[in-house]
């Protein structure tokens, strides 16, 4: 497949978002990555629509669709014999095994870590929790938008301390998988040395925590907690959203001397003393926002971004995501990616984050993907490989 993984293989018994993000990732370098989903129904994502692509009485949910490229699937039932079996020997030959069931059930089905140690001493295994896998709330289910708000990120996101505000995407599932990865990498660089694999624990509770960054420290350090401001930076001024003519830019100016530059494009002398320094400009921030869209009134989007970038101020859109994937410099980072799908035909998924190169500038990553698969659409050959 090329990739730097080329060779491993990931089991991958995850479902919903978080494992199999990060078993996807997985594929993107280049593993094997094979999926084991329950015989009735798969993963659970699989259902979890509308929108769905059909084709005939075949309907794919475009959730299952976003995190299980480049994988094959194979239905076993966990609870019978046999199956269980198929699983054993899959984790003998794995470099990977990936779950992200509630704390506890993988040992009850029989693969706790010592014996995943004794099937195969190198293996890594990643699992991913909620909440954590030990302390007093251990067990509690772990759903994306539930940690959105334990983790604190939900009173910081939205309008104002009032309304608070979930992610659009569920981003505790997609980082619980990211960091799972890093973990991974990790892992695997140590059994380089050591010969030996190991367990890598991550959760949606520690990645949402963990990508805090100048908030946390804002009251860990600070003492003050921080609160939602809408779309306005909370220590740089002025940096966010604001309203145009037509619609809405966005701006950053983060230090002084892009302030210098900026100040006479809004009629500002930049050693006005309320505004002369970003803190100044913080505190006296809504002041600030309103001269600069009493400016910007009268222009549109376009003319303000063309006359911004003329002068070397950070700005942008705020495009919706059509408009992303018909971006030519999105397009151009191989953001969108074009499978063949075995019953829905050809398909374009997002691509990866990540690009693979020689230092001469030659791509070196995988440059074939598959389209994610059908319910158990590799059983009987990956049974016949076990076989062999």
């Amino acid at each position: 497949m090329g990739g730097p993984l080329d060779g491993m293989l990931v089991v991958d018994l995850s479902r919903a978002l978080a494992g199999p993000h990060a078993g996807m990732m997985l594929g993107d370098l280049g593993a094997r990555v094979i999926k084991v989903e329950r015989p009735d129904g798969g993963d659970d994502s699989r259902a979890w629509g509308p929108p769905f692509v059909s084709a005939g009485d075949e309907h794919v949910s475009t959730y299952f669709l976003s995190c299980n490229r480049n994988k094959e699937s194979i239905a076993l039932d966990l609870k019978d014999d046999d199956d269980r079996a198929a699983l054993t020997e899959l984790i003998r030959r794995a470099d990977v095994l990936i779950e992200n069931f509630r704390p506890g059930t993988l040992d009850r089905l029989g693969f706790d870590p010592k014996r995943l140690e004794e099937l195969n001493p190198r293996l890594v295994l990643l699992s991913i929790s909620g909440f954590g896998h030990d302390g007093p709330e251990a067990s509690r289910a772990g759903y994306d938008q539930i940690l959105q708000g334990e983790a604190g990120l939900m009173s910081l996101t939205g309008p104002d301390a009032d309304t608070p505000q979930k992610v659009g995407v569920p981003i505790g599932d997609l980082l619980g998988g990211i960091h799972g990865v890093v973990g991974i990498l990790a892992a695997l660089v140590e059994r380089e040395r050591t010969g030996r694999g190991g367990v890598v624990r991550t959760s949606l509770l520690s990645s949402l925590v963990g990508v805090l960054a100048f908030q946390a420290t804002r009251w860990t350090v600070g003492g003050d907690a921080p609160r939602a401001i809408g779309n306005q930076h909370p220590s740089i001024a002025p940096y966010g959203a604001f309203r145009c003519g037509d619609g809405v830019v966005q701006i950053s100016v983060g230090s002084d001397a892009l302030w210098r530059t900026f100040a006479p494009i809004v009629g500002v002398d930049p050693n006005e003393e309320r505004w002369a320094t970003n803190g100044r400009r913080v505190a006296d921030r809504d002041a600030l926002i309103a001269h600069i869209e009493g400016v910007f009134a009268g222009s549109s989007r376009d003319e303000l971004l063309a006359m911004l970038a003329e002068a070397g101020i950070p700005a942008g859109k705020v495009r919706t995501v059509d408009e992303v994937f018909a971006w030519e410099q999105a397009l151009s980072q191989r953001l969108a990616l074009d499978v063949h799908h075995e019953r829905m035909g050809d398909l374009t998924l997002q691509g990866s984050a990540l690009r693979m190169f020689d230092f001469d500038g030659t791509e070196t990553g995988r440059t074939a993907h598959d389209a994610p698969p059908l319910l158990g659409e590799h059983t009987d050959a990956i049974r016949a490989w076990l076989a062999s």
